[in-house]
């Protein structure tokens, strides 16, 4: 039987413990036999959830018996990992064990080095603060999950249960983990990655900044054709002067901000309207719902169909 070991420590995300416990101990083989045994270890017999406070069964020694350590999110108030828990892990990984971090679990595994070289994801929240403190690690924020082989990554705590069944087929197949994920009431596999819900929003810009008319004015047309002669020319600038003055206060260019303005009300319309697609990409200001369509799919990271189908609510 394959032994899972689910590390607790304090300020441990209670979901993304939750997440590893429910999906490896619902798994059943073929012939009714349970398909993992379950540890919870950690550092400290007791554990602050911020919600309540959980015992703890199994110390850090009991590592050594898995196959797989699932490290769970904490929070940011949880301060950096002891130093125990990191050679423990550290220790499994050299024996060849599996090790797969949920959510922000990933910051304790980055400080083990074990993710030194490779590419790996968080929460799209936390990746650029991930990718500050170990530039050596590839972030990708776009992704749900990212599966090095021994070391597994997944972004925030609904990631890390399309994570846990990527794992169960695996480890035991299609069928074995389709049954698993109708259990957990899932798809075996989840269209797009998180980039679907990260929110585009503008670089800040300083207050007092002298482009806040120039942005409000870009905001407004976005669904015009606009060339940077024309941004320049409602700036009475050279196109020159105003690329420079625009990086230096906003930190991107006039047609990369004009885009995510286009990006960010192609959003809303899929939203909160019925429009057509074609429709929207008329609205929005892309040159034609081909343009539109292959755009929104770069940024988005899935198509505006099934964007409109995760994100509309009721239209009234």
């Amino acid at each position: 039987m394959h032994t899972v070991a689910v590390l607790a420590l304090d300020q441990v995300v209670s979901f993304d413990l939750s997440t590893p416990i429910e999906v490896f101990s619902r798994t059943r083989l073929p012939d009714g036999r349970a398909a993992y045994r379950l540890l919870i270890c950690g550092a400290t017999e007791e554990v602050d959830t911020g919600l309540f406070v959980l015992r703890v069964p199994y110390g850090l020694d009991r590592l050594r018996e898995a196959d797989t350590i699932i490290v769970p999110g904490t929070s940011e108030y949880a301060g950096p990992p002891p130093a125990a828990v990191l050679d423990a892990l550290r220790a499994a990984a050299a024996n060849g064990t599996r090790v797969a971090s949920i959510c922000s679990g990933a910051f304790v595994l980055a400080a083990t080095g074990l993710l030194d070289g490779l590419r790996a994801t968080t929460h799209w929240v936390a990746a650029a603060r991930l990718a500050a403190l170990h530039p050596e690690i590839t972030v990708d924020p776009d992704v749900l999950y990212v599966d090095n082989g021994q070391f597994l990554t997944s972004a925030g705590a609904a990631a890390g249960l399309d994570l846990c069944l990527h794992m169960v087929r695996k480890d035991h197949g299609s069928a074995v983990a389709a049954d698993t994920a109708r259990l957990s009431v899932m798809p075996l596999e989840r269209e797009g990655g998180q980039a679907q819900f990260i929110v585009h929003a503008q670089p800040p810009t300083p207050a007092g900044s002298t482009m806040e008319p120039l942005l409000r004015w870009l905001d407004e047309n976005a669904d015009r054709d606009l060339t940077l002669d024309d941004i320049a020319a409602r700036a009475r600038m050279s196109s020159r002067t105003l690329s420079r003055r625009f990086r230096e206060q906003t930190g991107t260019t006039p047609l990369r901000w004009l885009h995510r303005a286009r990006i960010r009300r192609a959003q809303y319309l899929l939203e909160t309207t019925t429009h057509s697609v074609d429709r929207i990409a008329s609205q929005a200001g892309f040159g034609s719902p081909t343009a539109f369509r292959e755009r929104f799919k770069r940024v988005v990271g899935t198509s505006p169909h099934t964007y409109r189908r995760a994100f509309r609510g009721s239209v009234r």
